[in-house]
């Protein structure tokens, strides 16, 4: 199958008029592909951005989404690639687009949490991460805090994200949506995880770039491990990319504080 990364396809405008976006599916949704839908209230630090007016090397413009997550009050941390310039190289400064972030909020119908703008864009060194700062701080969502430790082989992790329910028909959902995945592969700054519950081929898709992937913890808060990278079209049983956090924690935390 074809590999990708995880934010490539396009929203028409049609789809995505405005910053605050609601877009409609049809039909019984399974994104993450062939996961389940995240009860209202649960994971709040999953984060939905929502890009507009993208500007192509042809002068036309697209519209796309990634996942994130909530790590500090103003930041949210994503995959690099969702923020790039007009030949897709992945950018640091100010926003290069009109991007909107939706933090705290289960279902787009719903009007708890928080429809922010991100400001600013921070990439990592050496990995596919981005921290973007927000326009306003939010303090009424628990961040989702990082592991420092190194992941091993055969853990299991959670995945959160916004993004379509296959690699066919392409369109984000419309209501949070989370699987389990099993650590299939550690290297130095990747993790490579596969499909675990409710199915084998639980899997990300398009538009879950930037996804969190985090550890549960019996009484104690969950903590990031990973974020998604890239994989083979949706659904699917095969490996799938996600960049480690534990190697830039510190990164992030003297970035946000």
């Amino acid at each position: 199958m074809r590999h990708a990364l995880r934010r490539a396809g396009i929203v028409t405008a049609t789809l995505l008029a405005g910053a605050a976006v609601t877009v409609a599916v049809t039909g019984q949704a399974f994104a993450v592909a062939h996961g389940t839908p995240v009860p209202d209230g649960r994971y709040r630090f999953a984060v939905k951005l929502t890009m507009t007016n993208i500007p192509r090397p042809d002068g036309t413009h697209y519209n796309s989404a990634c996942s994130a997550a909530l790590v500090a009050p103003r930041w949210i941390l994503t995959a690099g690639h969702c923020f790039h310039d007009v030949n897709r190289v992945p950018v640091s400064g100010p926003v290069p687009y009109p991007t909107t972030a939706t933090v705290g909020r289960t279902d787009l119908s719903d009007h708890d949490g928080h429809v922010l703008n991100v400001v600013e864009v921070r990439q990592a060194t050496g990995t596919d991460i981005a921290l973007a700062r927000l326009d306003h701080a939010v303090y009424d969502v628990a961040p989702l805090r990082l592991s420092t430790s190194t992941p091993t082989a055969g853990e299991v992790l959670r995945i959160t994200g916004w993004g379509a329910t296959d690699s066919v028909n392409p369109v984000p959902v419309t209501h949070l949506q989370t699987g389990q995945m099993t650590v299939s592969s550690v290297a130095s700054t990747t993790l490579g995880v596969r499909g675990f519950k409710p199915s084998s081929d639980t899997s990300a898709c398009l538009y879950d770039s930037g996804a969190p992937y985090f550890r549960e913890r019996p009484h104690h808060a969950p903590l990031l491990v990973s974020v998604e990278n890239f994989g083979p079209d949706c659904p699917h049983d095969q490996e799938e990319t996600t960049a480690r956090v534990d190697t830039i924690a510190d990164w992030v935390q003297g970035t946000v504080h």
